[in-house]
Parts: C-alpha cells; structure tokens; sequence
C-alpha cells in the first residue's frame, strides 16, 4: 500500500460538521486510524471515544497525528489546510469548489513543506485492510496487489467493484482530484506503486481536459516496469465541453480521449474501452 499504511494516524478537521461527522463514523468503522478531530471552538468535546481540539498544534501535542482529512467549507478550506501543512505529513482534501487561487496558494505552501496534499474534490484515498481517508463506500473493496489511481471518484468505485467481484483485489485506491488544481499527479502515485511491493499492477482511470495523462505516459516509458493498465472517459466529448471536474475541459487537440489513449498505448499500456474490460486484461497479465 502507498501513503495510507499502519503507521498513519489521522486527524478529522471538521470532525463536529454534519460530512465530517458522517463520514469519520464510517472511517473508524472500518477501522482507520483516527486519533483526534479539529474544530475551532469544540476543544474538549468527544466524537464517540476520539478528543475534540481546537487547533491542530494541540491536536498532534496530544497524539502525535501525521496525517489529516478535511471536511471543511470551500471559504476555509485553505486556512484549515494551511494550518495542517505545517505539522502533518499527509493531507486529503475532500472539499469541492475551492477557488483555483487557493488551490495554488495551498500546493506552493505544501511543496515548501514537503507535505503530501491528495485533492482537492477527491473521494480519498484507501488501503484495504489498513483504512480510508475519504468518502468512498467500503464494501467494494478488497485486499489484493493491484494499485489504481483515478481522476474521477465514481469510476474508481466502478472499477474496484469489478474487480472485487471478480476476485482481483487492490493494494490501495486514490483519487487525484477532479479539479485543475490538485497536489498528487499521476506520475508521482505510479512512481509510488513501481516501488511499492504490495503492488504488481496498475490501473490509471482519466478522463478529458488538462494534459496529465499525456504526462503520466513519459514518466511510464522511462520509469514504470510493472503492466499498466488505463482508461479515459470522455471519448465522445465535443471540444470545449465541460464534462462535470471543472478539470475536464478540452482546448483544441490537447485534454482530448484520442491524445490521451494514443500517448498511453505508445508506451505499451493497454486502454480498456470500457470498465468491464479492465478484469479480463488483469487476468491475462
């Protein structure tokens, strides 16, 4: 597993909010490593048997988090992860629709400080059997060796479901981010799992706009030896269109499903058509 591991001990900013609430029941339920909550204000509350602090210097005094899941509002979000940035190893950002001018502020701040940022507007991440930082339903995983990385929280679900079903399981599942703005790319989560030995094979899941899938297909050629396998959605998208991540826009050749698929397949990756494809080219590696 990458990133998500035994030794990860997480914080909940938001923990007292009506998301952040529902969400780390879910998240200790299956078992993650929860160890304290951040509220400004509710300092000393309990969520079931987690403390409640008011700032996150106090909340890593106390039980040395490196890690954090932000479940705050778009207006705060930046402030909340400016604060984590500065004590935390690990940040996952659930929130949607932060300003592009935050998102920027927040990925320079992290890159001076070394912190790993997963999101914004992103499902989380999860390592089957270890836990999740995130929303993703937990039944459609299972433990395995395949490593997947998406731009879009759905078609992680989807893919995983198939899988699972099938009897393939997954070393750990994360989703980038749906926005233009994210902190982990996709050379950087493959780069992870070619050097992961809990992972021997990887399923990339983008979609159109931006060029990151292009990118993703230098860094396998010279850096990736373990089978890659992929999917984009987005084939029948006219140019120009928006298709639901505010990252998922196409301007003229570039950001297209065509350039993407072509990129990847030039350096060997196999594209799946389709989700129901991706269990019958697993089982043919």
């Amino acid at each position: 597993m990458i990133y998500l591991n035994e030794n990860t001990r997480c914080l909940v900013q938001g923990i007292t909010g009506k998301q952040g609430s529902f969400h780390t029941k879910q998240m200790l339920d299956y078992g993650t490593n929860i160890v304290a909550g951040v509220t400004p204000g509710k300092g000393g509350q309990k969520f079931g048997n987690v403390d409640v602090f008011d700032s996150i210097e106090e909340a890593v005094d106390e039980t040395q988090a490196n890690a954090s899941i932000i479940f705050v509002p778009a207006p705060f979000a930046m402030d909340a992860t400016f604060e984590s940035i500065k004590y935390l190893d690990l940040v996952v950002i659930i929130t949607e629709h932060i300003p592009v001018q935050d998102s920027l502020k927040i990925m320079e701040e992290s890159r001076k400080n070394n912190t790993i940022i997963i999101g914004p507007n992103t499902p989380g991440i999860i390592s089957p059997g270890i836990g999740k930082l995130g929303i993703m339903p937990t039944h459609i995983f299972k433990e395995g060796n395949v490593g997947i990385v998406s731009r879009s929280g759905t078609l992680t679900y989807e893919f995983a479901s198939q899988m699972t079903n099938n009897g393939i399981g997954q070393s750990t599942c994360l989703g980038i981010g749906g926005d233009p703005v994210v902190g982990l790319n996709f050379a950087t989560v493959l780069d992870e799992f070619e050097n992961d030995p809990n992972t021997d094979a990887i399923v990339l899941i983008g979609e159109i706009g931006g060029n990151s899938e292009e990118k993703a297909a230098e860094y396998i050629e010279n850096n990736i030896s373990k089978p890659v396998l992929a999917f984009i959605s987005g084939v029948t998208a006219p140019k120009g269109k928006k298709m639901g991540h505010a990252g998922a826009i196409i301007e003229g050749s570039s950001g297209t499903a065509k350039s993407k698929i072509e990129a990847l397949e030039s350096v060997g990756v196999q594209v799946a058509q389709k989700p129901s494809e991706i269990v019958g080219m697993l089982n043919k590696l």
